[in-house]
C-alpha cells in the first residue's frame, strides 16, 4: 500500500479526478488549499504586480493506492502535464506506508 499524494491549481480538478478513476483509484479524499509562492527571486521584469508572496487556489488529493495502480497514474499524469501549455502542472508524490491498521 501506497500513500500518494497530489497538488494542483483548483482548474484541474476534474482532470485529477479522471485520472484517478483510469488508474483504478476509488477511494480518495481531496481538500481545497491555498498554494503560495515566493516571488522575491523572480526578476522584475517578471514580476508584474511586484508582490513578494502570490497565493491560488489550490487542491490536495490523497488516497492509500494498491502499488500496481501507481506506476498507471504517474504515467497518466506525467502525460497531461506534458501536453500542458501552461506554467502550472499536476505534482504528484508516493509515500511508502509501513504500517496501517
Amino acid at each position: 500500500m501506497k500513500l500518494l499524494i497530489i497538488t494542483a491549481i483548483a482548474e484541474f480538478e476534474k482532470e485529477i479526478i479522471q485520472q484517478l478513476k483510469k488508474a483504478e483509484v476509488v477511494t480518495f479524499s481531496y481538500k481545497n488549499v491555498i498554494g503560495y509562492r515566493d516571488n522575491t527571486e523572480d526578476a522584475i521584469e517578471s514580476n508584474w504586480f511586484s508582490s513578494e508572496m502570490n497565493k491560488s487556489e489550490s487542491i490536495l488529493f490523497y488516497a492509500f493506492v494498491r502499488k500496481e495502480n501507481v506506476d498507471k497514474l504517474f504515467e497518466s499524469i506525467n502525460e497531461f502535464n506534458t501536453k500542458q501549455e501552461t506554467l502550472s502542472k499536476i505534482h504528484v508524490a508516493v509515500l511508502a506506508i509501513e504500517k496501517s491498521n
